[in-house]
């Protein structure tokens, strides 16, 4: 074959193959048979094979997939990508239409969605091009899992038609259908290997697995629903997705635009029903604001968006006994009584312990040994018991009695006024605590010191080579490789990821530390505001406080933290270490001039980033938004600025300035 005659083969075979996927997965439509599919992709593998010059990345034989990756690399998200509010009550919805009406002076109108059981994802396009694919992370970064995400057929690689952005993001959820996710389990059954407990967790495992022809061989898919850029062709949420069903997407069919409750709790109560219909497994109901101004008005809290919630659906439940007990001491000394339990099927899992949080709910419960109780999981997730069937009761049966001393260190508990918890007080020599502190420290959110899990951790603390945090930076290969079943590889991975750790960013460390009441979130705020552990050691009351999402708890919690002598010590030590205990460029003076202001970014710019551009107005006391509304201060304008944005900001005669404007007003700080 001519190279001419196999360019145009291979033109057609694209062509070709590209419209049975986007017939197949978005219209539903199945043109050919399988077989006469897989012989096109087999023909077009061939000729690619044989003029690999003309092969692109874009083409549907990328999605075969075969590069190994060992670790995957980190991204920062553009948007932040954050977690929804959840409510299992109605009540609360009624609750958020009214805090939303009041907010925007009208009742808005909604867009209701399914509210897929799988794992998110963001993918950008470039050029009609799929560039990136990354997973949520911790909200602000995530894992860059693209080679695995172009093995899912119902995601394009090249995007229809001409009339999409430059660059825009599309989220949605990667999710395994119930059919693909049986037939998984019985070949792994006939090959007697061990099933996977459910759809969800398969999802989530599989895009992180390291090799992308086992991805591949995985039925997954993808619906999308929600789109980010500053040129998107509607400026409102529920047009924007039909707009990239054009585009190849694969569109919820079941999105719909609904205005007042009563529209909104019908398609709750309709899908609530017909949930169990579905080819997938769905665990509730997301209801957003269609309007993209609206959205922007109404803006978001450090962790969710407001102009959004997720109405979740009852959990399901199961019967079994109550066997037995036992109290576990956690890393900040709270101790939980877990319930041992008969193994009883529940949510695509077994379960055989459950959660009973604290005194009062064992109180409420009025829980005996031996009871027969009604478990469900939280959020379809941590099991818990909610009920005793009382008239199943023997004569015998014991009251569980909250215990009064720390089962690992035999200090008296105490209970803090207000709060529902017991405490082992014995902060700096009760094993569990100490213990869980090093793995808080070393965990995937927080330092990330791989090669080191639980058990080798124990292993460690055992030995007397760690009893604090600080102490992992003292290790030393020798001393490590002499541990149980650890070689000189294993050894050599431990030290140079500790020693990778050191410049872990600082509101990482921050969230690392344990401070009571100190989440991811809370420790971004507080690294955003102070900049360094100097900074933020030095802090009073009354500055904590009057942080936005920092309470009297959170404020009390930080100064009782660096209160602490032993605190003070293992800090100090770690800085010594090397460990970084500063936010980039928290030397560099911030500036209040653009307090107040919100900005839109839009085009290309010369003397500096888009990114730049952004820390430079945070830095500066200024808020970015990307997308054009009544509330915008101005815009900072590149080159090729968007031209919907243009014609919107000369609508509402909003200020539009350039590089050199802007960079004028930082100049006079």
């Amino acid at each position: 074959m001519k190279k001419k005659e196999a360019f145009d083969r291979i033109e057609q075979l694209r062509k070709k193959i590209n419209d049975h996927n986007y017939n197949y997965y978005v219209l539903n439509e199945s043109i050919i048979s399988d077989f006469q599919y897989d012989h096109l992709l087999k023909e077009l593998i061939d000729l690619e094979e044989m003029f690999p010059e003309y092969r692109t990345e874009d083409s549907p034989t990328m999605r075969v997939g075969s590069d190994i990756t060992r670790q995957f690399r980190q991204v920062n998200h553009r948007y932040p990508m954050l977690s929804l509010s959840n409510t299992y009550s109605e009540e609360e919805i009624f609750d958020f239409n009214k805090r939303v009406s009041t907010a925007l002076g009208e009742e808005p109108v909604y867009v209701c969605e399914l509210k897929y059981d799988g794992a998110s994802i963001s993918l950008t396009y470039k050029n009609g091009i799929l560039d990136s694919a990354i997973t949520r992370g911790d909200g602000e970064m995530g894992d860059d899992v693209t080679n695995n995400i172009r093995t899912i057929r119902s995601i394009p690689l090249k995007l229809r038609n001409d009339d999409y952005p430059d660059e825009f993001i599309i989220r949605g959820e990667i999710y395994l259908p119930l059919e693909g996710f049986r037939k998984l389990n019985e070949e792994l059954i006939s090959k007697g290997e061990q099933p996977f407990a459910n759809p969800r967790n398969t999802a989530s495992g599989t895009i992180k697995m390291q090799d992308p022809s086992i991805v591949a061989g995985r039925p997954l898919d993808c619906y999308l629903y929600y789109l980010l850029g500053d040129s998107l062709p509607y400026d409102n949420h529920y047009e924007n997705l039909q707009k990239a069903r054009e585009w190849g997407f694969r569109i919820p069919e079941q999105v719909k635009i609904c205005r007042g409750m009563t529209e909104i709790m019908d398609y709750i109560d309709y899908w609530d029903e017909e949930r169990k219909k579905l080819p997938f497994e769905i665990d509730g109901v997301v209801i957003k604001v269609n309007s993209l101004d609206d959205q922007v008005k109404l803006g978001y809290t450090a962790k969710s968006p407001r102009w959004a919630i997720a109405y979740k659906f009852k959990a399901e439940q199961a019967r079994t006994k109550l066997v037995s007990v036992v109290f576990q001491v956690g890393r900040t000394g709270t101790v939980t009584p877990v319930a041992n339990l008969e193994p009883v099927p529940l949510a695509g899992t077994v379960v055989k312990r459950a959660t009973l949080h604290n005194e009062a709910q064992i109180k409420l419960l009025n829980l005996h040994i031996n009871d027969t109780v009604y478990i469900e999981k939280g959020g379809e997730i941590i099991p818990k018991i909610v009920g005793v069937d009382i008239n199943d009761r023997g004569y015998n049966a014991e009251p569980v009695q909250f215990i009064t001393n720390c089962p690992e260190c035999g200090s008296p508990l105490i209970k803090l006024p207000g709060e529902a918890n017991h405490y082992c007080p014995n902060i700096y020599e009760c094993p569990p605590q100490i213990k869980g502190r090093i793995e808080h420290f070393i965990s995937r959110k927080a330092m990330d010191i791989d090669g080191l899990g639980e058990e080798i951790t124990d292993l460690l603390y055992r030995s007397g080579l760690i009893k604090d945090i600080a102490d992992l930076y003292t290790l030393k290969k020798e001393s490590i490789v002499e541990l149980e079943r650890m070689g000189e590889k294993s050894a050599d991975n431990i030290i140079k990821n500790i020693e990778k750790s050191k410049s872990t960013p600082f509101n990482r460390v921050l969230y690392a530390l344990g401070i009571r009441f100190v989440g991811e979130t809370v420790a971004k705020i507080l690294a955003r505001h102070f900049r360094s552990i100097e900074l933020l050691s030095m802090a009073e009351y009354d500055e904590l406080v009057g942080i936005p999402e920092i309470g009297d708890k959170i404020a009390g919690s930080i100064i009782n933290y660096f209160g602490s002598p032993n605190n003070t010590e293992v800090l100090e030590r770690l800085r010594n270490y090397g460990v970084n205990m500063e936010s980039s460029g928290s030397q560099k003076s911030i500036s209040e001039i653009l307090k107040g202001k919100t900005i839109v970014i839009s085009g290309e710019f010369e003397k500096h980033s888009r990114e730049d551009y952004k820390r430079m107005i945070e830095e500066n006391g200024g808020k970015n938004v990307s997308s054009v509304s009544s509330n915008i201060s101005f815009i900072l304008a590149g080159g090729n600025m968007g031209l919907s944005k243009k014609e919107k900001a000369v609508k509402l005669g909003i200020r539009i300035l350039g590089e050199d404007d802007f960079l004028e007003i930082l100049n006079k700080v």
